[in-house]
């Protein structure tokens, strides 16, 4: 009985969210369009009529494109689930492994290839976008042979990475007792909070390069900034991203002493210096009202009560058998417990994304103000409309939409916002 409410009840769930997507891409897709033609009145003068409509056409072929992908992601989720995938794959790993490897080899074996099938289902929606979309509209700068070369290098580093984490869980999934997964919680947090550290030197070197800023001039007024702020970092970079992409950006990477400043060298080339300190200053303001340590707070709340989820459902028969999955009898089910939590969990999530897009959205006019505290507002609207020209980034996206999945405030709100700020 308990399995047939949880089938219904998670087939309901997946059609309200795809009916909810499906909804706001559409009137996304609308609104754009018909705002193609026409600069908003608050940006004319400062954006071209041919890149206004450059970040249509890049927006629309984007909301096409999502449009197939979702409908695939779905198909995918009930392939796994209710139409057996995850069944089958664990029936025949396990009746093959098991024996020979035991349960934990047997579990890691399972992460492992769902990891590996789920990639190459994939692959072609990510091929598609980045040599046909990105290609199309004079984003991606990446060759064939250096895609390859990171997919290699990702699929090592992940492996590396992952299957120890992965076995580690997995032991104390059988071995811990009923409060195994405040022990998996506390395992998982100090794993995040290493990568935090470990992440910046030994991991991200291996994808770009990471050159320390030569331009002395704008070195000394970025460090004139980070000690108005209080700030210290371990060092200022730039970072090769136009290896790849033309996109922009700049960013803060590391925990305590390990931070550092990364420009991508494509937002050096296209921004002034005030207008680099004034970005940099808008993520400045992100440390100053230490929004990024209460993202780690809510993270760890929010897997805290993920965990203690799982380890109650992991104990159900009607999570397997709800799920499209017979749970094993001689065998553990840690694995299959944690792929269909994982292949779940969002489905249900979604509906409640949209607060915390709105807690991001008034995150991102925090900093804005403190940026405009800081360095030039002038700086940080103009260096705002270039990063949005350069990203092609609609001006005109429609409302409901932003409210729902929007993570940073449209320009227009955000211009606004600093225009109504006393000088």
């Amino acid at each position: 009985m308990h399995a047939m409410i949880l089938t219904l009840l998670f087939a309901a769930v997946l059609l309200a969210s795809l009916a909810v997507k499906y909804w706001l891409a559409t009137r996304q897709m609308r609104h754009v369009a018909a705002h193609r033609d026409a600069v908003p009145a608050p940006f004319v003068g400062s954006v071209s009529v041919a890149a206004h409509q450059k970040a249509a056409d890049y927006t629309l072929a984007k909301g096409r494109f999502g449009l197939f992908t979702t409908a695939f992601g779905a198909a995918v989720l009930v392939g796994w689930t209710l139409l057996g995938g995850l069944d089958l794959l664990n029936s025949a790993l396990r009746d093959t492994l098991q024996p020979r490897w035991g349960d934990l080899g047997y579990q890691l074996a399972l992460l492992a290839a769902f990891a590996l099938i789920g990639g190459l289902l994939d692959l072609p929606l990510e091929l598609y976008s980045t040599f046909r979309i990105e290609q199309r509209f004079g984003f991606n700068r990446m060759t064939w042979r250096l895609y390859l070369v990171d997919l290699l290098k990702s699929l090592f580093v992940g492996a590396l990475i992952g299957l120890p984490v992965a076995a580690l869980i997995l032991w104390i999934m059988g071995a811990a007792g009923s409060t195994w997964w405040l022990w998996a919680w506390g395992v998982w947090m100090g794993f995040n909070l290493l990568m935090l550290v470990l992440y910046p030197t030994l991991i991200a070197p291996l994808f770009n390069k990471f050159e320390p800023l030569a331009d002395e001039s704008l070195k000394s007024r970025v460090q004139a900034l980070m000690a108005r702020c209080g700030f210290t970092a371990r060092g200022l970079f730039v970072m090769d991203g136009s290896r790849r992409s033309a996109h922009a950006n700049a960013y803060f990477t590391g925990f305590g002493a390990a931070k550092r400043v990364v420009f991508f060298d494509t937002l050096l080339s296209k921004l002034s210096p005030g207008e680099v300190e004034a970005v940099l200053a808008h993520e400045l303001g992100h440390f100053k009202h230490r929004h990024v340590i209460k993202r780690v707070v809510a993270m760890f709340g929010l897997s805290l009560a993920g965990f203690a989820l799982l380890g109650w459902l992991s104990t159900q028969t009607w999570f397997y058998t709800g799920l499209g999955v017979q749970p094993s009898v001689g065998a553990a089910n840690d694995a299959l417990a944690l792929l269909l939590f994982l292949l779940v969990a969002p489905v249900f999530v979604f509906f409640v994304s949209p607060l915390f897009a709105q807690l991001s959205r008034r995150h991102e006019f925090q900093a804005d103000a403190y940026a405009c505290q800081q360095a030039s507002g002038a700086d940080l609207a103009a260096a705002l409309l270039k990063l949005h020209e350069d990203n092609a980034a609609t001006l005109t996206p429609d409302p409901v939409y932003v409210r729902f999945y929007y993570s940073h405030p449209p320009a227009s709100e955000r211009l606004a916002a600093m225009q109504r700020r006393p000088a």
